[in-house]
């Protein structure tokens, strides 16, 4: 990790995870950053968020990737620069609780493959869903970065932000990070936010906030102001709108001053020329939001969520509805017990708002998800759950007061019989025991891409071998530059045109 005593700020990346999350849906392939690695590696970033979140689940569900194989590959072209993941706590990489055991493996073998800071959180801020894993962390070895979800709301302030960040810090956090996921946080409660922190808490401060409200750069600046230690940017390819700061802009602005990054702004200009190439690719999954979004300061709802529920009325072919929907997320938030809106909560809130709307009768319809939210199986929220809302949501049912994963059995030797063969490795029982429904048909695609694979790389060979076998042998004094390397001078070549013919072979790629 880079050392934390001189003064410059010290940058955090997200071109590899929330970045391409924000703003193309998570759909960047692995292939399209391994090009750029080893320029990444030469910047000097205190890390490179580069997993968690979103990425785990959409490698497997859209990209055909193995997730776990992106950390290795990756990690193979930046051997120098810290690999940081977004880990929801007793939620992994998921949209539940999972039991502890899962999350352990998770952690012990994530860190093995090569992430070295995880990015801690709970969804409504209950520190008890975060501790087993800051636990876990703390234990092999890697980095402890405890998170506070930033939100606005009456029980929301920056008071309890401290008492949280206290609370943190005893269960053995490394790092604190602010972590504004609407990028709502305006420059002076950054400023504020940062002073109080550092004169209560004895750990470096990071801040990640996203630039949906217009807000983000300027929050930036007022937080080094401050004394934050470390933010969150990203390559100005893939920054702005629902994404971070742009990197070259923050590092710009301090350059030549006490906080300067000591960035090399010509290498991130090249390597934003790269990400502006690659973006074209993924135009389709874009969007649309062409700015800044100030209603993410009236709802308190991130920009992912806003597009995410204009998709959802689009199919419902309701778009007219969008604002009504939109008046009544914070609505249901406050009936909830004010949660902040990240995974999962979002999608409850935004869930539950919706149908709100478009049945015309509150409450008429109450998905499973949102029982589950009442009951307590998300943690505690921040407030009260509204009487009457509980009411009609559970009825008479008493809500938990344990910590979820509490009731949770373990998970991981049930996920070991039921995925069977399919598992090659201990990463595959994890990635199952996660996502059931989308690792077992993953599973099964590589078992049958591998079997056929394998079959074309035989019968290539056998070919290779006969054409061998009718040429005349050429000896090294017959060929004496054959004696320097026949590797190099001879197979190498016609080995890559071979790979051509297997991934091209029944559309294998």
């Amino acid at each position: 990790m880079t050392d934390m005593t001189k003064n410059a700020v010290r940058i955090c990346d997200t071109i590899l995870r929330d970045a391409h999350q924000s703003l193309l849906a998570t759909r960047m392939r692995t292939d399209d950053m391994l090009p750029i690695a080893e320029k990444l590696d030469q910047v000097g970033y205190w890390s490179v968020e580069m997993w968690g979140g979103a990425t785990f689940d959409s490698a497997m569900r859209f990209l055909n990737e193995d997730p776990w194989e992106r950390i290795r590959r990756l990690k193979a072209e930046m051997p120098n620069t810290p690999f940081q993941m977004l880990l929801r706590g007793q939620n992994v990489v998921g949209y539940k609780h999972y039991p502890d055991d899962v999350l352990e493996r998770f952690v012990i073998k994530a860190h093995e493959n090569g992430i070295d800071v995880f990015r801690i959180f709970d969804a409504v801020n209950d520190v008890r869903n975060m501790r087993k894993a800051m636990e876990v962390v703390k234990r092999d070895g890697a980095h402890v970065q405890a998170s506070i979800c930033y939100t606005i709301s009456p029980v929301h302030n920056i008071e309890s932000y401290i008492v949280m960040a206290r609370q943190l810090q005893d269960m053995g956090a490394d790092t604190i990070c602010i972590k504004d996921m609407a990028g709502m946080i305006s420059p002076y409660v950054a400023y504020e936010l940062v002073r109080q922190l550092k004169a209560e808490i004895d750990l470096p401060i990071q801040l990640h906030t996203h630039y949906t409200s217009g807000m983000a750069t300027a929050a930036v600046l007022k937080a080094v102001e401050a004394g934050v230690d470390i933010v969150d940017t990203a390559i100005s390819a893939l920054a702005l709108i629902t994404s971070q700061p742009p990197t070259e802009t923050v590092v710009s602005l301090l350059e030549g001053t006490e906080r300067d990054t000591g960035l090399n702004l010509n290498l991130l200009a090249e390597i934003s020329g790269y990400f502006a190439e690659v973006r074209k690719k993924y135009a389709k999954f874009e969007s649309g939001m062409k700015s800044v979004d100030v209603r993410v300061l009236q709802y308190q709802i991130p920009g992912g969520m806003l597009s995410n529920l204009m998709s959802q009325l689009r199919e419902q072919g309701a778009e007219e509805r969008y604002e009504e929907v939109l008046a009544e997320v914070p609505r249901v938030r406050e009936e909830l017990g004010f949660p902040p809106l990240v995974t999962p909560s979002s999608q409850i809130v935004g869930t539950q708002a919706t149908l709100n709307v478009l049945l015309g009768e509150r409450y008429k319809m109450i998905p499973e998800e949102v029982k589950n939210f009442v009951r307590g199986y998300y943690g505690r929220p921040p407030a009260p759950i509204d009487p009457e809302v509980q009411q009609l949501v559970i009825g008479d049912e008493r809500p938990i007061d344990c910590r979820p994963a509490d009731l949770i059995p373990p998970g991981m030797e049930k996920a070991k019989q039921e995925i069977g063969d399919l598992a090659r490795s201990e990463e595959d029982v994890i990635s199952y025991a996660l996502f059931p429904q989308t690792a077992r048909p993953f599973l099964e695609r590589r078992a049958r891409w591998t079997s056929g694979k394998e079959a074309i790389v035989a019968a290539i060979a056998a070919l290779a071998a006969q054409q061998m076998e009718r040429r005349p042998a050429v000896t090294a004094e017959a060929r004496p530059e054959l004696s320097i390397s026949p590797w190099k001078m001879s197979w190498r070549p016609r080995a890559a045109r071979w790979q051509g013919l297997i991934d091209g072979a029944g559309g294998m790629r």
